[in-house]
């Protein structure tokens, strides 16, 4: 999320609860060297770390890398072995400068994508409205207005782009400008291809092109009848009302869409002969995920399309084939669980293969996230692919040809951290499982087009990336770049500490990160602050790759806090029974294992003052910030929860109903879904508590934190609230919450009066 500026929030202050421990004071000087730590000002202190690579069709590619003179644009062909850039930078730099009138650095160019045209012999590129085409030795650059359609799909061969105007589905000729409409049926509340979840929506259709540009797998979503969100925006004169439809759990009536195939040349709308399915994917609580239709396959002859319908519990999942043509539907696999089911984080496992009668399939059946072949005619389970201990995370690349599957997998690696990815090549038949990125680390992988080779970007949270490419059997052909962070270690900068502590069951390993300043000393007492981001689809920690700054988490630290995080259980990556730990109970949160984390590691260090402990999170985390504050009173002293979720039943319903189940009122009044309402435990409030939201947030609307608010002032508690007008969901890394984060730390935990209303300087 980028720094923004923001409007002025209003607030409310409460006494502070007296500090026991000795005051200290922060100084504009401290805050300035915290800042110092946050991402804008250390990672352009981090040079040769590359982004991730863009292959070409012949298997070259390109990446862009922050070196000594700046951002630098590389050009690779590895069957060639030659690494060059990509553009002579410094020509290109001046042309454009003297074609735009405006000055361009070589190396600081203001694009990060290009692409390239003319057989190599230039590269286009978009600033601001204006899409620039110069030539690569640098000699000349023209531009023209970008010619793009707003929120539409291209096809693969470029010729169509496939849009939305007034709830139908149109497609314009990229070259002609000819626009032809697709369907004619279309309305409100029952629009074609409509992006909408409740929680998030946008104007751009959601749909899957066929590989031979002709045909369009969509839908029609259904929301007639479904419940609507309302957000007032501030201004002066009459406030501005949103309304859009957002189911929520329990709802009579939620999203369904019917399955649709647009023939695009006949303008044809073939339906799929099935029900509706709910609003549901099995990889994302939405229908599109990742950027792309979810749980959607075409065939490689356009002929046949797959696809998963989930129930709207989660607790079922069919693979079902359809006949593009004829709109007929055939169910292939169907697997049912007790809690919910996935296919995989964002993008699919499973994978269509029809040239090999096959299907491969994700399950967690067997406790692991594993894959399964099946006969894609009988629907039969022909035999195991992936096995024993360890998650598949991503099925990478299928070699029909070959019969071999490459995945990313975690936690097959014993004595390493188990949310190291690393990437593994195995046989059909479940044979020759190899091992092709061996470093102890975590592994970023993207594979060319051929499959003949692979870009490794591996690293940890406390060790800077290498870059290497490797052909397809793990053989290391050249190491491109390795990043150096000596400019960062001369500012003072520290690598995050990974730790590892045992679960609420003494028996379990946790693993988490714990962030010291910079000027530790062991013989001092810290007060200790938990960054928290409970689950259930994802963990307080994120990504086990390397940065330098891991949102303010570290700099909070500069001030004069050990900061840890910790995925406790009941978040993935790890056994299927690991994550389904508070399954149904999801005012769990992880707290038994946050608590019993911090006082291991204060029994494990001496300077771990666990009578000052605090706790903050944003989204999920800021609901799990208020319930620790609510459910251990006695031992969290001070909170802040920004953005929660406090009452799914006034949550997205998707998100709700699959990890707290579906909403079951019982006789006496009471819900299964009174165990994680914040609001019915807000009376036990103790500590120093701050409550933030933003008055326009369409992801997790205001009225959850007003829930909580109203049930602290019939408690009599006070509190602080923060009220962030026309914000939307994403102000975590705000300047100014991150201001107010700091300073209400320093006051009620640190027991030192911060610099007044200190000013951030985040760079462009």
């Amino acid at each position: 999320m980028s720094f923004r500026r923001i409007a002025p929030a209003i607030f409310i202050l409460a006494l502070a609860i007296p500090c026991t421990a000795q005051t200290v004071a922060l100084t504009e000087n401290d805050y300035k060297r915290a800042e110092n730590l946050l991402g804008y000002n250390v990672n352009p202190l981090v040079l040769h770390s590359p982004a991730r690579p863009v292959w070409l069709s012949d298997d070259r590619f390109w990446y862009r890398v922050t070196t000594e003179r700046g951002t630098e644009f590389m050009l690779v062909d590895p069957a060639r072995k030659t690494r060059m850039p990509a553009f002579d930078q410094p020509k290109l730099a001046a042309a454009l400068s003297s074609a735009s009138g405006t000055n361009y650095e070589p190396f600081a160019l203001s694009f990060a994508q290009f692409t390239f045209e003319d057989g190599d012999r230039a590269i286009s590129f978009d600033i601001g409205n204006r899409r620039w085409k110069c030539d690569t030795p640098g000699t000349k650059c023209t531009s023209a207005n970008r010619n793009e359609i707003a929120d539409s799909v291209l096809s693969p061969d470029g010729k169509r782009a496939a849009f939305i105007r007034d709830f139908n589905l149109w497609v314009r000729d990229v070259v002609s400008g000819k626009e032809t409409q697709l369907t004619k049926d279309g309305v409100k509340d029952f629009g074609y291809a409509t992006d909408n979840a409740g929680w998030t929506r946008s104007s751009r259709p959601v749909l899957l092109w066929s590989p031979d540009s002709k045909k369009i797998a969509t839908f029609q979503h259904d929301g007639r009848g479904a419940g609507e969100m309302y957000l007032v925006h501030t201004a002066v004169g009459h406030p501005t009302l949103e309304a859009w439809k957002y189911p929520l759990p329990g709802d009579d009536k939620i999203f369904q869409i019917e399955r649709v195939v647009i023939d695009v040349d006949d303008a044809r709308v073939i339906r799929l002969r099935m029900p509706p399915d709910p609003h549901r994917s099995s990889l994302c609580d939405h229908v599109e995920c990742d950027g792309s239709f979810a749980d959607v396959e075409w065939s490689a002859d356009s002929q046949q399309l797959a696809f998963i319908s989930s129930s709207r519990d989660h607790k079922r999942a069919t693979l079902r084939v359809a006949d593009a043509v004829k709109g007929t539907v055939r169910d292939v696999i169907d697997e049912k669980v007790t809690t919910y089911f996935e296919g995989g984080a964002n993008r699919p496992n499973w994978r269509f293969l029809p040239r090999s009668n096959a299907i491969i399939w994700f399950s967690q059946r067997n406790n692991w996230g594993d894959l399964y072949l099946y006969d894609l005619q009988t629907g039969n389970l022909q035999n195991p692919i992936t096995g024993g201990e360890g998650n598949v995370s991503l099925t990478l690349r299928v070699d029909e040809t070959n019969r071999l599957v490459y995945f990313l997998a975690a936690g097959k690696e014993k004595g390493r951290d188990p949310y190291f990815a690393h990437l593994y090549r195995v046989g059909f038949d479940g044979k020759n499982l190899t091992l092709l990125t061996p470093e102890d680390a975590s592994h970023d992988v993207s594979m060319s087009p051929s499959g003949r080779f692979f870009v490794d970007r591996y690293s940890k949270p406390d060790v800077p990336p290498a870059l290497v490419l490797r052909d397809s059997g793990g053989n290391l052909l050249e190491t491109l770049e390795k990043a150096d962070v000596s400019r960062l270690l001369a500012r003072g900068w520290k690598p995050v500490t990974p730790i590892t502590v045992k679960a609420r069951d003494g028996v379990t390993d946790l693993y988490g990160l714990l962030y010291k300043p910079s000027n530790f000393d062991p013989a001092k007492k810290y007060p200790i602050v938990n960054h928290i981001y409970p689950g259930p689809q994802t963990g307080s920690v994120g990504p086990r790759s390397f940065s330098a700054a891991r949102g303010d988490s570290q700099a909070l630290a500069e001030l004069g806090f050990i900061v840890i995080e910790i995925d406790g259980m009941g978040t993935p990556s790890r056994s299927k029974e690991f994550q389904d730990a508070y399954f149904g109970n999801l005012g769990d949160n992880t707290l038994p294992d946050q608590v019993a984390g911090m006082r291991e590691l204060a029994q494990r260090y001496s300077w771990i003052d666990l009578d000052r402990a605090g706790i903050w999170g944003h989204s999920g985390g800021g609901y799990a910030a208020a319930d620790a504050m609510f459910r251990y009173p006695d031992f969290f002293k001070v909170g802040i929860s920004e953005a929660g979720n406090h009452d799914n039943r006034n949550y997205e319903d998707d998100w709700g109903e699959k990890w707290q189940g579906l909403l079951v009122r019982r006789p006496d009044g009471t819900t299964n879904y009174d165990n994680q309402a914040n609001q019915l435990v807000a009376r036990n409030l103790k500590g120093k508590l701050l409550l933030a939201h933003g008055t326009t947030d369409s992801n997790v609307p205001p009225d959850n934190t007003l829930l909580v608010v109203n049930e602290l002032i019939k408690a009599n508690k006070d509190f602080d609230l923060l009220l962030l007008p026309n914000r939307n969901h994403g102000f975590a890394n705000d300047p100014y919450m991150i201001r107010r984060r700091w300073d209400y730390f320093a006051k009620n935990l640190l027991g030192a009066e911060p610099p007044k209303e200190y000013e951030f300087h985040p760079r462009p």
